[in-house]
């Protein structure tokens, strides 16, 4: 399974030309099993590959009660990767009154704003996060759904004119496929306090998706392959 998985990474680095040698990493982690595969892959690869980079993981802690950071950060000391833990109100402003129609996009907006300022507080130019080819796909539906575009998450991305940008080396990897990985690598399970970890418009249309691999398990890889073949001449 680490051979597939690696080789996935691997292909999703080459094909985007995400890392160059020398260059420092910041790596977004959120305690889900997703941001913890990420971490350990790329500290693992540094084992196997000529090319050097130095990796420095950041956590925002969104403010819930019974919080990980602690627990977080042991794991990542146990693995030798560098942990930076930002202690924030993120999630409970999210959640406040004022704002209860959609507290997942000014959370998520907030954690990534914060993301972009500590990783270029340690001088790096790039932020890996841990979003798979079922995160891009979800994404499509869920901009197609509620903002009325057609658009996804790019595996490479860049922001403020090339001075930050996002790479996400686990885009060409099956959620399956990774969950199936970190229980065979034992890693520890972080739970999600936030309250809208199974209410979101984003679990809405995981579970819609899934419905639909159910009954034909081509659909996942036709629904991925289309975002490389857009026609543009047959849309409006």
């Amino acid at each position: 399974m680490y051979k597939a998985i690696n080789s996935g990474v691997g292909k999703a680095i080459h094909t985007y030309d995400m890392i160059d040698a020398g260059e420092k990493l910041a790596v977004g982690l959120s305690g889900g099993k997703d941001s913890l595969a990420l971490c350990w892959l790329l500290k693992n690869r540094l084992k196997h590959i000529p090319v050097e980079y130095d990796l420095t993981a950041i956590y925002i802690d969104p403010g819930f009660e019974n919080g990980f950071a602690d627990r977080l950060a042991a794991h990542c000391e146990d693995l030798g990767i560098e942990l930076i833990v930002e202690h924030t109100d993120h999630g409970l402003v999210a959640h406040s009154p004022e704002n209860r129609e959609n507290p997942c996009f000014l959370c998520s907006r907030l954690r990534r704003q914060r993301l972009f300022e500590l990783a270029e507080s340690i001088g790096a130019r790039k932020l890996a996060l841990g979003h798979h080819k079922d995160d891009i796909i979800e994404t499509l539906f869920l901009n197609m759904f509620y903002a009325g575009e057609i658009s996804t998450m790019a595996p490479r991305q860049e922001f403020f004119k090339g001075a930050m940008t996002i790479i996400r080396p686990l885009a060409f990897l099956d959620e399956d496929k990774i969950r199936n990985f970190t229980e065979l690598m034992e890693f520890p399970v972080f739970e999600s306090a936030c309250p809208s970890a199974k209410q979101s418009k984003r679990h809405a249309v995981k579970k819609m998706l899934r419905e639909l691999y159910r009954t034909n398990r081509k659909i996942r890889g036709n629904i991925f392959r289309a975002l490389h073949h857009v026609k543009l001449d047959y849309l409006l």
